[in-house]
């Protein structure tokens, strides 16, 4: 019988700082939960003298567990940097202190995104995005850590990234509205990359490409439909983790959204029980 994956929030859609967002977890009835390393426009820094004890010390205390550590602030740098720039060897060090972050509080993941600066736009931000991700991709590994990348990119060249990175320790981070957002179809995505994914996946939701305050399930991001086919692939998730915008302090919205999400492993659980109690 297969364990039913966490139920996880990503502390920077959540009002508050780090150790609120811990605190928010835990309220909500929520079991995990995603932290950015922060920067400048992004919160403080999540690596900030004291702060990962604390934050580890509050997670063992309200039973919440830490998932990842993502580096959203390369989406202010610049991933693909050219080699030998100043942007380049930042981006090397934020990559460095995502994942020694990851490592101190006992998350099992590391991500970093493709967006804006670091948007795969043609085939060479792809060929250097790899050349990077394959860089910290080795580096993950020598923490005994996963490294993901969470980008907007159609299942063709989803395909091609994780070919030219050529790391076991690689993954794509699946978000259930981001590809909408992008004109690509989710399931497809699902189809071609299953294989590669990581075990934890973003959930939200939105209208027409934007995210906005719908419940999730309400929009038009077929959230439970790609869960569906993440389950029909064979796709172990060990969580699921809301990335709707909560920054406005709508905690019932957050509540409910959390609701929805138990639900939908209660009855996936239960149903996979039967399976394998009838078998």
């Amino acid at each position: 019988m297969t364990r039913s994956p966490l139920v996880g929030l990503a502390g920077w859609r959540l009002p508050g700082d780090h150790f609120a967002a811990v605190g928010l977890a835990h309220r909500t009835g929520a079991e995990g939960i995603q932290l950015d390393l922060g920067g400048p426009g992004r919160g403080p820094w999540l690596d900030a003298a004291g702060t990962l004890d604390r934050i580890r010390d509050d997670c063992a205390r309200y039973g919440v567990t830490p998932l990842a550590v993502a580096g959203n602030t390369l989406n202010d740098i610049g991933l693909h940097a050219p080699e030998g720039t100043q942007e380049a060897l930042r981006t090397r060090r934020v990559l460095v202190r995502v994942l020694d972050a990851a490592l101190a509080l006992g998350a099992p993941l590391a991500f970093v995104p493709s967006f804006r600066r670091s948007a795969i736009e043609d085939l060479r931000d792809l060929r250097r995005t790899a050349a990077v991700l394959a860089w910290a991709a080795r580096e993950a590994e020598a923490r005994g850590l996963l490294l993901a990348n969470e980008n907007a990119l159609d299942p063709r060249r989803a395909r091609t990234l994780v070919e030219e990175v050529a790391a076991p320790s690689f993954r794509l981070l699946l978000d259930t509205y981001n590809p909408r957002a992008a004109g690509v179809d989710v399931l497809a995505l699902i189809e071609a990359a299953h294989e590669w994914l990581a075990p934890q996946v973003h959930l939200k939701d939105g209208t027409d490409g934007t995210v906005t305050r719908e419940l999730l399930g309400d929009g038009d991001g077929r959230v439970w439909e790609a869960l569906a086919a993440l389950e029909a692939r064979g796709h172990l998730s060990a969580a699921l983790v809301l990335e709707n915008d909560y920054r406005d302090g709508d905690l019932d919205r957050l509540a409910l959204d959390v609701a929805r999400v138990r639900a939908h492993t209660a009855r996936t659980h239960t149903r996979d029980a039967g399976i394998h109690t009838r078998s």
